[in-house]
């Protein structure tokens, strides 16, 4: 009978390795704001879903991150701190659907101030096209997040250099919740998201899936006294 031994990396291979993991794990903050106006948010079935009233109609908004997105994936962890995006309320009567959502697009959102817990590997961030979101009135509101096809990409250099593409196919809803606030906020609890991950050794090609977590507070622009709310 034969034998087979493990097989051996040295320390730069397991490195290398290791920072490969993170890549998926950066993925994660692409998603922290928006998805296109397509987007259906979880639980909310077209035929029976709830009045949903967006107010108030016509109002600018931004979307701010709140302290940070993180994703762990195993003992790396990815941080960015400063990430917003902005859009604007439909117009009466397009901000009120008596059974279903209400649906904006916005801006792609931007990712800055990023870190990985991994030395020597570093990240960029592009986004691009039409993003948005679709509320749903109910309890919780739901919010359901679309990014374009192709509308974010992840490049990493260093010990590991790979391209990670969000929605490589098709375009990807993920879900959130709502909370009317002052301000309101829009959450992320392990959201999952479609991805595609290229490069040479030590990125994790195979990789088809990637999950984020995020808290974004979003205020009204036109009137900064007033509050977004989501409503039947």
């Amino acid at each position: 009978m034969t034998m087979t031994q493990p097989a051996r990396h040295t320390p730069r291979q397991r490195a290398l390795l290791t920072a490969g993991t993170g890549v998926v794990a950066a993925l994660g903050l692409s998603l922290a704001m928006t998805g296109s106006a397509t987007a259906q948010p979880a639980g909310a079935p077209s035929a029976a879903a709830a009045s949903t009233t967006v107010s108030p109609a016509g109002h600018s908004f931004t979307a701010t991150l709140s302290g940070k997105a993180t994703f762990k994936a195993g003992s790396v962890t990815v941080t960015c701190t400063v990430s917003s995006s902005s859009g604007q309320v439909p117009a009466a009567p397009g901000n009120h659907n008596p059974a279903g959502p209400v649906s904006s697009s916005t801006t792609p959102a931007t990712y800055s101030s990023c870190t990985t817990s991994m030395p020597g590997v570093s990240a960029s961030v592009t986004t691009s096209g039409t993003w948005g979101v679709a509320m749903q009135n109910g309890a919780p509101v739901t919010a359901g997040l679309t990014i374009p096809v192709g509308g974010f990409v992840l490049k990493t250099s260093g010990l590991a250099s790979c391209t990670v593409t969000a929605a490589p196919t098709s375009a990807a809803t993920v879900n959130g919740t709502w909370t009317n606030g002052a301000p309101s906020t829009l959450g992320f609890t392990n959201a999952q998201v479609p991805v595609k991950v290229t490069g040479g050794f030590g990125c994790p090609t195979s990789a088809t899936t990637s999950t984020f977590n995020a808290l974004y507070k979003v205020g009204d622009t036109t009137a900064p006294a007033s509050q977004i709310t989501v409503t039947g």
